[in-house]
């Protein structure tokens, strides 16, 4: 199996890592656990508190996040993003439901300094969605379904 985790570009690396630790409820220090990759990142950490550019899953399941400084801005639209779920995707949840659920962590991400950029609905009775796309604070765009 191939380790990998997910590399973002930022003009301000602490910012995004403030904005995505809160949007994933991520850390910014390696879980314990047995993982050669988590001994790996405690080892790079040393004796700081946390690191200032990347964040960990706390259960240690996910990949990690690296916020790598770069001088020059965001040019163009993502050619990849993050799609969150905090309706877990759950199927038996109706439309109100979710547009409930979703618009709520869309309001909390908007005070952590994202943008909503357009809200989508479909009211297909055999499958409905709501998603909202949005931007991180330094313009990334990322959807909230």
């Amino acid at each position: 199996m191939v380790f990998w985790q997910l590399t973002i570009d930022a003009n301000n690396p602490g910012r995004l890592a403030d904005f995505w630790a809160a949007a994933l409820g991520y850390r910014p220090v390696p879980p314990d656990g047995p993982h050669p990759w988590h001994r790996h990142y405690r080892r790079r950490l040393g004796d700081a508190a946390a690191f200032g550019n990347r964040l960990f899953d706390p259960e240690g399941l996910r990949p990690p996040l690296w916020f790598q400084q770069v001088p020059e801005g965001k040019g163009g639209k993502n050619r990849v993003h993050l799609d969150l779920y905090p309706t877990g995707r759950d199927d038996t949840l109706g439309l109100a439901q979710r547009i409930e659920i979703v618009d709520a962590k869309v309001a909390e991400l908007v005070t952590a300094g994202a943008q909503v950029v357009r809200r989508t609905t479909g009211d297909d009775p055999d499958d409905p969605f709501y998603y909202v796309v949005m931007h991180d604070p330094e313009g990334n765009e990322f959807c909230v379904s």
